[in-house]
């Protein structure tokens, strides 16, 4: 059911993903463009996270009809199989927005997605099936959903504390490819009408060489209200310096919609970039009108970019030193829940990390799947 309305007027909000939740969606890799040499490290690093948060909660794994064998043959069986067509694999930013109220009800949002900036700057085209992922998941779990078309976000670009605030960046969405039509108390509007939020931090950046124009989900994150997790370098020579001494800069004078101040937890960057190989580039087979991958470009890796689960912390790894002080950061701000450290190379390499191929579910209502 497509409902008329919109979550604010009908008293729905998004939670936070550290709360209780029902289960996650992903999808199951096999775009050439985006996963080299026919997606069998990318399919046994996705394997790898889905296994973690099965542990936990149900997980659904969209999988289009060119890789339903290879996904039958390495997923759990716990893991539920979900034939569904995509462009891509990125879950966050394809899939369903979920909202619910206070009686538990849940409800999803289906925006308009444009492979990060359309005509402007997109990265590959089409994406019209990925545009169909959200209403038709909706659909699967027989949850009625709002149509948000034509407001172009992603579900990377956002992170709720549950409590009436989000994060996003600026650069992501005051972007030329996603609405630029509207101008930035225009598109806060929007979110607060869709999300329920009553107030909406605007991080200046996101992470260095982000290709979704530094999605709000690779650089700071909610581990409860009023607090956060923010990447980090002391390298002052590195460019990422700039961008994080600004968000952190921001954020110190800002406080959350009950008026707390926020705080800030430094979660450090790999100590050293992180680049593509030219052997990684040579197993690409990239499609007209998608972006092409060079040899030595610096990739987006963050600590970051890690998946909440009901039991657990996956973290990405990405042979650094700094994996197991990530590792140790977390540990202590969820003690509760266990971490996953979960090599991400070959997720990385595809243009994205753990957070991005991973849709949270919370619970609500009665889910037919």
């Amino acid at each position: 059911m497509i409902l008329s309305s919109t979550p604010l007027q009908d008293g729905f909000y998004m939670p936070a993903e550290f709360e209780p939740h029902h289960g996650c969606l992903m999808i199951w890799p096999q775009r050439p463009g985006s996963w080299p040499f026919g997606g069998h490290s990318a399919r046994a690093a996705f394997t790898a996270v889905a296994t973690a948060i099965a542990d936990s909660e149900t997980l659904y794994m969209l999988v289009g009809k060119d890789g339903m064998d290879s996904a039958r043959a390495m997923l759990p069986t716990s893991v539920k199989i979900v034939p569904m067509d995509s462009d891509d694999a990125w879950a966050r930013d394809v899939g369903p927005t979920f909202v619910m109220d206070n009686k538990d009800e849940l409800r999803g949002i289906d925006w308009e997605f444009n492979a990060w900036g359309g005509d402007f700057d997109g990265l590959y085209t089409p994406w019209d099936t990925d545009d169909k992922v959200a209403n038709q998941f909706c659909a699967h779990l027989n949850v009625p959903h709002y149509n948000a078309h034509p407001f172009v976000l992603e579900g990377g670009s956002i992170h709720s504390d549950g409590e009436g605030t989000l994060l996003v960046t600026s650069t992501c969405l005051l972007s030329k490819g996603r609405n630029p039509q509207m101008t930035q108390e225009e598109i806060e509007q929007k979110l607060m009408d869709y999300l329920g939020v009553e107030k909406v931090l605007w991080l200046p950046y996101g992470i260095f060489m982000d290709e979704t124009n530094e999605h709000v989900d690779n650089v700071c994150a909610f581990v409860r209200p009023a607090e956060v997790v923010l990447a980090w370098t002391d390298d002052e020579s590195d460019p990422q310096y700039l961008y994080s001494k600004a968000c952190l800069d921001y954020l110190n004078t800002m406080t959350d919609t009950k008026g707390r101040p926020i705080i800030v937890h430094k979660l450090p960057i790999p100590s050293a970039p992180i680049c593509i190989h030219a052997d990684e580039v040579a197993g690409f087979t990239f499609a007209e009108g998608e972006d092409f991958r060079v040899a030595g470009e610096r990739l987006a890796a963050s600590y970051v970019n890690f998946y909440i689960s009901n039991g657990g912390i996956i973290l990405p790894q990405f042979g650094d030193a700094n994996d197991t002080v990530a590792v140790s950061i977390l540990s202590s701000l969820f003690p509760e829940r266990r971490i996953y450290p979960i090599p991400a190379r070959d997720i990385l390499v595809g243009g994205g990390n753990i957070h991005c191929i991973t849709q949270q579910i919370p619970k609500g209502g009665v889910l037919i799947d």
